[in-house]
This record gives C-alpha cells, sequence and structure tokens, in this order.
C-alpha cells in the first residue's frame, strides 16, 4: 500500500488573552484622557468574545453594541465606518447584510497581513468611538 503525502498544514498568529488586554487597556487609557466612558470589546478570529470591559457609568445597551462592531470588523475584515459611510450614501443594501453593524466604532486586529480578531467601542458617539478602537489598534504595533 502506497504511503500518502501529509496534508500541508498553516501557521498562523494567534491573538491572546494578555495582547487582549493591552489593546483594551491602550484603549481605556486614551478613553480615559478624554474624558469618555465606553465598552471596549475584544473578539479573536473566529469573532468570539475573548475581553471586555465595561467603564464605570457606560450604559449597558453599549456591551452589545461593542461586540456587534468588533464581530462586523472581524466578519467583513474592513473597519466598520466603511458600512456606515455607504449608509450615508444612500446604499440601503447593507441593513440586508447578516451580521453587518454599520457604525463606526469597530476595526479588525491584524499582524502581518493576518487577521487576528477584532476591537469593538461604544459608548460616545461613532467617531469618537472610531478613535478610541484606533488607540487601541496601535498597541499591536
Amino acid at each position: 500500500m502506497k504511503k500518502s503525502a501529509q496534508p500541508t498544514l498553516l501557521t498562523k498568529h494567534t491573538l491572546t488573552l494578555e495582547a487582549a488586554k493591552q489593546i483594551a487597556t491602550t484603549a481605556e487609557k486614551f478613553a480615559r484622557k478624554k474624558g469618555w466612558n465606553v465598552v471596549i470589546a475584544i473578539v479573536d478570529d473566529g469573532g468570539h468574545l475573548i475581553y471586555l470591559a465595561r467603564m464605570d457609568g457606560t450604559q449597558i445597551g453599549s456591551v452589545e453594541v461593542a461586540q456587534a462592531k468588533a464581530y462586523t470588523a472581524l466578519a467583513f475584515k474592513r473597519p466598520t465606518k466603511i458600512w456606515s459611510e455607504a449608509l450615508s450614501g444612500g446604499r440601503m443594501q447593507i441593513l440586508g447584510l447578516p451580521g453587518a453593524t454599520p457604525i463606526e466604532g469597530g476595526l479588525p486586529l491584524v499582524v502581518k497581513g493576518e487577521f487576528l480578531g477584532a476591537i469593538g467601542v461604544s459608548g460616545v458617539t461613532s467617531e469618537q468611538d472610531g478613535e478610541i478602537a484606533l488607540a487601541g489598534v496601535a498597541a499591536l504595533s
């Protein structure tokens, strides 16, 4: 019997809990400097929540919104701001995309071209949420 060739396996980076905490902490420090209370959600490359921080005084509705923004950024491999802009431009079909949250504040976490997960922020204006998420992403640099 002829031996079959071994399948090729990929090696990939994985977002650790420690890295997720560092990203969230960096984002939180930025938010505190601005005086903004928010929820910060970090999801892994499967879209599963691995870390969530809700700053004191942040409305509870932002818990689900932050997670949805993170999931959208990962699932579509792009910032959620893109969907918000498309919707503002009249592209109503965006509302029919499963799992799409068209509100700025979600960014993918990418290292060397690999999507490791995403960050989602909710609690202030969507533009401010986006600023905070960007600060968190900078922790990966």
